[in-house]
């Protein structure tokens, strides 16, 4: 599933396409995507409008149109946004494109767990105001952090680093990165990490984000060579610190991956 820096990748991918009409909206309105969307509003307010900008936010973005259009994207498991051809042949699961004089829009899911929505109006939507503080918000402080942790204080940190109403943008990879370079064990209780630990994984959460975003969110460029990611799923993976072998389990219901040696299981804490 695409993380944080993944999904500004994709949204990047339509910047070509800023400031220019939408002559034409492509879509498959009977494809689960668009559950709960008013594709007939959609397709009206579209046509012949203007892209004026976009952002992202977390896992979601939105793009901004003229005549008072919004639409929400959500790349869900196998999703992904690409630019083409103006007058390309729409491939099997381009679901949704939009036609300019140049390039077409295309919104891309296989397995269609993304999402499209739709707004009209002069403000953005209020599914899109009502968000939780960004990783790298000044919002974001080690205090609301650890007061979330403690919230959820009995379940699994992997667990709790997932969910996106505390931790937007972390996926799976990302939190198995977090948690190696912080030194902590992903069964650990969220709510019964020490201070130091706290201080730590606060600190890697915002460096994972911010090198991800400077890697693959900027070019889908390389992660540095002495992250977990290069050797998590390898089989036979070692650790890149010390040549441990790693281990996995099913942790909050999302394969686990971690070093037994660098991030070591505590009992009694």
């Amino acid at each position: 599933m695409p993380e944080l820096a993944e999904v500004e990748f994709y949204r990047k991918q339509w910047g070509r396409g800023l400031q220019r009409k939408i002559l034409a909206v492509q879509l498959n309105a009977a494809k689960k995507i668009f559950r709960g969307t008013d594709v007939a509003a959609l397709r009206k307010t579209l046509r012949g409008s203007t892209l004026l900008g976009s952002e992202a936010h977390g896992k979601q973005m939105l793009f901004r149109f003229s005549k008072g259009g919004w639409v929400g994207i959500h790349l869900g498991m196998t999703g992904e946004l690409r630019i083409g051809p103006a007058a390309a042949v729409a491939l099997k699961h381009d679901h949704f494109v939009l036609r300019q004089g140049r390039h077409s829009l295309v919104f891309s899911d296989p397995r269609q767990f993304g999402r499209v929505l739709f707004h009209r109006g002069k403000t953005q939507p209020p599914w899109w105001r009502d968000r939780p503080a960004e990783i790298l918000s000044l919002q974001f402080t080690r205090t609301f952090m650890e007061q979330f942790l403690s919230r959820r204080g009995r379940a699994p940190i992997k667990a709790v680093l997932l969910m996106q109403s505390g931790f937007p943008g972390i996926g799976n990879w990302m939190a198995d990165e977090i948690l190696w370079q912080s030194k902590i064990h992903p069964s650990r209780p969220a709510g019964r990490l020490r201070p130091e630990e706290t201080k730590k994984l606060h600190a890697k959460i915002q460096s994972v984000s911010r090198v991800s975003l400077r890697t693959v969110g900027k070019n889908d460029g390389d992660l540095p060579k002495s992250w977990l990611f290069h050797h998590r799923w390898e089989n036979g993976g070692h650790c890149p610190v010390d040549g441990t072998a790693l281990r996995r389990a099913q942790i909050g219901g999302r394969t686990t991956c971690w070093c037994p040696s660098c991030q070591k299981q505590r009992t009694g804490v």
